[in-house]
C-alpha cells in the first residue's frame, strides 16, 4: 500500500477514534437491573470482519441479552466505522436511548485480542483469513466463533482444532443449519434407519473455484489491500473481491481459489455438513474421492465412506439441497423443504430408544451458553474441520482429475503425494500458523 493511501486511512481512523472518545451514554440494559443482564454476566465479543456478512451475523448476537459486541475490526476503515455505528444504533434502540457508544473500531484485529476484558471473538473474514486470527484468538484465551467453511485447507483446519484443544476454548462453526429443526429431523430419520438402508446420497451445490484472472482497478484510500490479501499470494485489486461500502450483493472472492473454494466450499460447507451429521461421521469422513474426468466439469464428483455409502455432487433439480436415497424411501432436505416419498414419516414421532441428536434452537445462543457452562456446541471446530475437509479435498480431486484414497484418521492421501502437497498452502512472507 502506498504512503498516501496509508496516511489517508490513518487520518480516517483518527477521526473515528475522536468520535468514540467524545461521549458515551451507557443504557440501563448494560448496567443491569430488573429485567436486564448485568455486565458481569455478559459475554463480551470482538468482531473481526465487518462487511456484508459481518452485519448479517452481528444481528443475532445483538439480540442476545447475555452477549455484548464491544469491539470490531476490518481492513476497510469505512466498513469498520459503519459496523461500529450500526452496533451502537442497535444497542441504543434496544435500550430506548437516543444514542450509545460502546463498540470500538480498531485498525488491526490484534488490538482486540490484547484486551483482557473481551471474552470471545467472532471471525467473519473471507475464507483465506479464517485460520490465523482464529488461532491467535484461541492462543489469547478467547472463545471463538468462525464462519464456515472453517478453513481453506485441511492443514489450517486441523491447526485450528488443535489450538482450541490446547487452550481449552469453546468454539462454534457457522454451520447454523444444525440449529434448524428440519435439518435435525432429517438427520435423525436417517440416523435411526427410517429410510431403511441408505446407500446413495445426492448433494447439489455449486462448482469448484477458478484461478484469479481479474484486471487491476484503482485502489480506494480506506482499504488496506496488503492486509486484505494477508497470507495469500498477492494479486492486484479488483472491486469484485472487496467492494466498497455500501454494497448489496456478496463479494465474489469465493470464486477464486486463492481466497475461497467456489460453490463447493460455500454451500458445500452447509450441505455436506448435513451428510456428515446424518451418517454420524463428525469425527471422520469419506475414504475415497472420484472426480469426473471431463475438462471443466462443475459436478459429478463421487465420494465414498468406508461402509459403502456413496455421495454424488449432482444437480438433481432442487437448488442447494441433499437427497438421501434409502431402501424404504427418499428424503429431500433444503432450507425451503423437508420432503419424503415415504408418507408414514410425515408425522412420525421418534421413540424413546431412537438416537436423538444435539438439540440447538439458536446457533448463536448455543455458543454463548457453552461459553458460560464451558460445555460443547452443536458445531465445534472438530465438526467444522471435518466438513471443510470434504469440501477442500473435493476441490483437490476436481483439480487433479484423478481418484484419491483418503485416510480420515491420519488425514492424508494414501495414493498421491501430489494431493498431499495440496493439503496446505504456501503463506506469504511474514505469515504463519502458530
Amino acid at each position: 500500500m502506498n504512503k498516501n493511501n496509508s496516511t489517508s486511512r490513518k487520518e480516517f481512523l483518527k477521526k473515528s477514534a475522536l468520535g468514540i472518545a467524545s461521549f458515551t451514554i451507557v443504557p440501563r440494559f448494560v448496567l443491569g437491573g430488573n429485567g436486564y443482564t448485568a455486565p458481569s454476566d455478559k459475554i463480551t465479543i470482538g468482531f473481526i470482519g465487518n462487511g456484508k456478512q459481518g452485519t448479517i451475523l452481528g444481528n443475532p448476537f445483538i439480540e442476545l441479552d447475555d452477549a455484548q459486541i464491544v469491539a470490531c475490526n476490518d481492513v476497510d476503515s469505512v466498513k469498520a466505522a459503519k459496523f461500529k455505528e450500526w452496533a451502537d444504533v442497535k444497542y441504543a434502540e434496544a435500550s430506548n436511548h437516543s444514542s450509545y457508544n460502546g463498540c470500538i473500531a480498531y485498525e488491526h484485529y490484534g488490538e482486540i485480542l490484547e484486551r483482557d476484558d473481551i471474552d470471545a471473538v467472532i471471525v467473519c473474514t473471507p475464507d483465506h483469513w479464517h485460520a490465523i486470527p482464529a488461532i491467535e484468538a484461541l492462543n489469547a484465551g478467547k472463545d471463538v466463533y468462525c464462519e464456515k467453511p472453517l478453513s481453506l485447507t485441511v492443514e489450517e483446519g486441523r491447526a485450528m482444532v488443535n489450538a482450541a484443544k490446547r487452550n481449552d476454548r469453546v468454539t462454534q462453526t457457522g454451520s447454523m443449519q444444525r440449529s434448524w429443526r428440519d435439518f435435525r429431523r432429517a438427520c435423525e430419520l436417517v440416523r435411526n434407519g427410517y429410510l431403511g438402508e441408505v446407500t446413495e446420497i445426492l448433494v447439489n451445490v455449486g462448482g469448484p473455484p477458478v484461478p484469479y484472472d481479474l484486471p487491476k482497478q484503482n485502489l480506494r484510500d480506506t482499504l488496506d489491500w496488503d492486509q486484505w490479501i494477508g497470507p495469500s499470494p498477492f494479486v492486484e485489486y479488483n472491486d469484485i473481491l472487496a467492494p466498497p461500502y455500501p454494497w448489496d450483493n456478496y463479494p465474489m472472492w469465493r470464486r477464486y481459489k486463492e481466497f475461497g473454494g467456489g460453490g463447493v466450499t460455500d454451500w458445500g460447507a452447509h450441505m455436506f455438513d448435513i451428510v456428515q451429521w446424518a451418517l454420524g461421521m463428525d469425527k471422520s469422513g469419506p475414504v475415497e474421492f472420484i472426480p469426473p474426468t471431463q475438462e471443466g466439469s462443475q459436478r459429478g464428483l463421487v465420494f465414498k465412506y468406508a461402509n459403502g455409502i456413496k455421495v454424488t455432487h449432482q444437480d438433481f433439480g432442487r437448488g442447494n439441497a441433499v437427497r438421501f436415497i434409502g431402501s424404504e424411501g427418499n428424503l429431500d432436505i433444503s432450507r425451503s423443504f423437508l420432503e419424503t416419498s415415504n408418507m408414514r414419516l410425515a408425522n412420525l414421532e421418534l421413540s424413546e430408544m431412537d438416537t436423538k441428536l444435539y438439540r440447538s434452537e439458536n446457533h448463536y445462543k448455543d455458543w454463548i451458553d457453552a461459553i458460560k457452562s464451558r460445555g460443547n456446541t452443536v458445531s465445534d471446530f472438530e465438526v467444522g474441520h471435518r466438513t471443510a475437509s470434504i469440501c477442500n479435498i473435493a476441490n483437490i480431486a476436481y483439480e487433479l482429475k484423478t481418484p484419491l484414497k483418503w485416510d480420515p484418521e491420519k488425514e492424508r492421501f494414501t495414493n498421491s503425494e501430489t494431493a498431499n502437497s495440496m493439503l496446505s498452502r504456501n503463506y506469504r512472507k511474514g505469515y504463519k500458523l502458530d
